[in-house]
């Protein structure tokens, strides 16, 4: 990621982890509705996480306030094209 904008186009972390969705809707969601970064995402799956360790961020949406390895992360989708208003 280095210098790239978060998905939000935000310039800094809303929180101290790392946002995850808890099924397909909800992935949808953000990279066709949230994702204003001007340009395509890429849709990655993680394994291997303590969902009870998930926390609201208060927009009810959850983060795991950790880190997650390289080994738990899966490319589902490359590429996404950021979805025009009609």
């Amino acid at each position: 990621m280095g210098a790239a904008p978060g998905i939000a186009g935000s310039r800094r972390p809303e929180v101290e982890g790392v946002f995850v969705c808890q099924g397909e809707e909800e992935a949808e969601f953000f990279l066709q509705i949230i994702n204003n970064t001007g340009g395509a995402v890429d849709l990655w799956s993680v394994d291997g996480i303590d969902e009870g360790l998930l926390l609201d961020n208060g927009n009810g949406f959850v983060y795991l306030p950790s880190r997650i390895t390289a080994a738990q992360v899966r490319l589902v989708r490359s590429d996404v094209p950021r979805q025009l208003d009609s």
